[in-house]
């Protein structure tokens, strides 16, 4: 399992051929942004970006490439990785989207904003659930915090240690999901799990769709090809407000050496051009997170500039989503 953390999607003999090699290629490295982390406190329900990295985070381990070289040396920001808050200001509760390998730092933003009241996963992979080591007695010793989870997802944490410790000293108290039924978080904030298509070697997969007292947006941070799913993500689009949606990979052969079809994300190059049937102010929806180390979005202004020209964004660390 720790061998997941160089790149998703491989088998365990390519992950060790990667860390051993380092051959994961990465291009120049190019006048890279900055994080943007807001103070902005909004009085009404939002969300917030706590991280967009895809699970291993940027820089990647052991990458010495052009992508993530001038982050270890110190000449620009790494990223955290893929997480969202949800905040109600009113009743001064927060929640978080999936336990990244961040999970302390992105606690330490979220809880300015608001008591933490619960973790919602999406799914068994090293990026989305292992923060959770951080409620047990070893560091903050919780006492039945909240996580909701799938079905596959529940008997994982509860049968597979150190996670059934968690359960076992009642750090965390499981609380069962059921896909496409609304679990209402308070008077102004709901959420949705449904399933999607994706690698689920040990759980499901769920994105979620969060309504608030205006807004809605749904959150689709791993997936496969949008064409393996049985909805219509044009479709799905138009029907909210702000979509988070995988955009782990740029466009195939971003890692060469690789089949990239082992990996099967949505490359974003492949969400655009679907997308690109939508008007403007569909496309304005669409927010790409969960980005690889490799891909240019994370490192390059250039690039980033030329996805918004096509009025699509991309995610950033503070930014803030009204409901």
């Amino acid at each position: 399992m720790i061998l997941n953390l160089y790149c998703k999607g491989a088998k365990y003999s390519l992950f060790l051929v990667l860390l051993l090699g380092g051959l994961c290629a990465c291009r120049q490295n190019e006048e890279v942004e900055e994080p943007i982390h807001s103070t902005s406190m909004p009085s009404s329900p939002y969300l917030v970006v706590l991280g967009i990295a895809q699970d291993a985070g940027y820089p990647q381990a052991n990458c010495q490439k052009d992508c993530c070289r001038p982050v270890w040396e110190g000449k620009s920001s790494g990223r955290m990785v893929s997480c969202l808050g949800l905040v109600d200001p009113a009743e001064g509760k927060t929640w978080m989207l999936d336990a990244t390998p961040d999970f302390k730092h992105q606690l330490e933003l979220l809880k300015k904003r608001g008591a933490l009241s619960g973790i919602f996963l999406t799914h068994a992979h090293i990026g989305h659930y292992t923060g959770l080591m951080h409620l047990g007695r070893e560091v903050m010793g919780a006492q039945q915090l909240p996580v909701y989870s799938m079905p596959k997802m529940s008997a994982f944490l509860n049968e597979n240690g150190p996670w059934s410790q968690l359960v076992s000293l009642e750090n965390i108290a499981i609380q069962p999901l059921q896909a496409d039924s609304i679990i209402r978080l308070s008077t102004q904030l709901e959420i949705r799990p449904f399933v999607v298509p994706h690698r689920d070697e040990f759980s499901e997969t769920v994105g979620y769709e969060i309504l608030g007292p205006s807004k809605r947006a749904i959150f689709i941070p791993d997936i496969d090809k949008w064409e393996k799913w049985n909805r219509d993500i044009n479709e799905l689009v138009q029907q909210v407000d702000y979509a988070l949606l995988d955009g782990s990979f740029f466009q195939e052969g971003e890692i060469p050496g690789r089949d990239m079809s082992q990996i099967p994300h949505p490359f974003v190059s492949e969400s655009m051009a679907r997308f690109d049937q939508l008007p403007i102010e569909e496309r304005e929806k669409v927010h790409f997170i969960h980005l690889n180390h490799t891909n240019p979005l994370i490192w390059s202004a250039s690039t980033r500039s030329q996805v918004q020209e096509k009025h699509y964004h991309i995610a950033e660390e503070g930014q803030t989503l009204i409901l």
